[in-house]
């Protein structure tokens, strides 16, 4: 089958992304022809084994070099991206129409080229709206921002309910996604499909590693770490995934064991703001690393006890996926879709927006390394996590449906 993947976004820096790169991989791996029409505002990005990318290129907004032909703004986000700041509301009209016309000229060529079986929009908005009218089966996923987007800009939402309209399946990452959805689209209720998402197993997995040799590559001298369990978060330092939430728990879990450092890994337009927050609480074993690629935050993830996702409302969280595959329990707020997948047997559930519920949830945890059983509960973890969501064990699932799109 020859698939056409759009994404609104890279493949590096965003869910989504993972998730659109998640999928090339693992169905060319089993023999179809994959392509991915995306942004990009670099030549350097990284290849796809197996997958052909078409980037549309943009300007970065860091002062550095911008690719041949690229748009003069950086590429809209629906909040932000590591590498852009824009959202789809600070494009002018002009902007806008450049960005239309840009993505159209890139889906003809590509369907010119090789005309696709299936295209598979990211997020139902904008560029999926383009793949209307082409003659092509078109299957969306909803990805959760641009639900949200659906709700911030009413501008927009001609082109998500032509998508909507048009479409053979949506796919929803989540229960609590498949309720939004039907909700802002309930003319299309019929359409939406429940589908587990996967992480990479090839990525994420367990390894022994040792704390020195990978926190030194981030300047943590091994006195500041010796004998203190390790939390870690990884994500976006944007409101959505409330950090500001998770620091007011670290103070009191530091208050109640002082033998604990905390990794934050990640950036976002809240980095300055959640970095000035953690000095006025008087913390003193937070560190921020920045954005790490996939490869290092495995070996992050495996030095570390726990990891949390205290994210005000998800609608998956991948992360948690991710950090499972690596043995770690998780520790989750009970919103959005991290309930699907997050429960006692793999971490704990805590409330939203609580940071006495979050720094119990942290704690209760840490007590269960004191016990010989924390080594067999960490592989446990892993387990399940590669049981039920590793992307070569579900990837079928996909195929079927699109498969199905083909018939009518």
């Amino acid at each position: 089958m020859n698939i056409l993947l759009i994404n609104h976004f890279p493949l590096a820096g965003s869910g989504s992304g993972t998730y659109t790169k998640n999928l090339a991989v693992h169905l060319a791996e089993r023999g179809h022809e994959v392509t991915i029409l995306l942004p990009e505002n670099t030549e350097g990005y990284d290849n796809v084994p197996g997958v052909r990318l078409h980037p549309v290129y943009f300007t970065p907004e860091d002062g550095s070099a911008a690719p041949a032909g690229a748009l003069p703004f950086n590429f809209p986000c629906f909040t932000t991206h590591p590498r852009s700041t824009v959202t789809f509301g600070d494009l002018n009209e002009a902007e806008f129409q450049m960005y239309i016309n840009a993505f159209e000229s890139a889906l003809d060529e590509e369907i010119a080229r090789n005309r696709p079986d299936v295209i598979h929009g990211q997020h139902v908005w904008i560029l999926s709206s383009l793949a209307v009218g082409r003659g092509i089966p078109l299957v969306l996923t909803a990805h959760g921002t641009d639900l949200m987007g659906f709700d911030q800009w009413p501008e927009y939402r001609h082109f998500a309910q032509r998508a909507m309209d048009t479409c053979k399946a949506v796919i929803s990452i989540s229960k609590d996604n498949c309720v939004l959805l039907e909700e802002r689209y309930p003319d299309c209720s019929d359409k939406v499909v429940m589908m587990r998402n996967g992480y990479d197993p090839a990525v994420f997995y367990q390894e022994d590693l040792v704390r020195s040799e990978i926190l030194g590559l981030y300047g943590v001298q091994e006195e500041e770490y010796a004998g203190k369990n390790i939390v870690i978060f990884a994500g976006k330092l944007t409101h959505m995934k409330a950090v500001d939430v998770l620091l007011q728990a670290i103070q009191l879990y530091e208050n109640e064991k002082p033998e604990t450092m905390t990794l934050i890994v990640g950036d976002g337009e809240e980095r300055a703001m959640l970095e000035n927050m953690a000095e006025d609480l008087g913390l003193h074993s937070v560190r921020f690393l920045g954005n790490v690629d996939q490869e290092s935050l495995r070996r992050l993830y495996n030095i570390a006890d726990v990891s949390v996702v205290p994210s005000r409302r998800e609608a998956f969280g991948l992360v948690a996926l991710e950090a499972m595959a690596c043995g770690i329990p998780v520790i989750a707020t009970n919103s959005g879709g991290l309930p699907d997948f997050v429960n006692e047997d793999v971490g704990a559930l805590v409330r939203a927006e609580d940071p006495q519920d979050l720094a119990a949830g942290i704690l209760r945890t840490l007590e269960r390394k004191k016990g010989e059983a924390f080594a067999e509960w960490r592989r446990e973890i892993a387990r399940y996590a590669r049981t039920q969501y590793a992307q070569d064990t579900i990837i079928h699932e996909l195929e079927e449906l699109y498969e199905n799109s083909l018939k009518g």
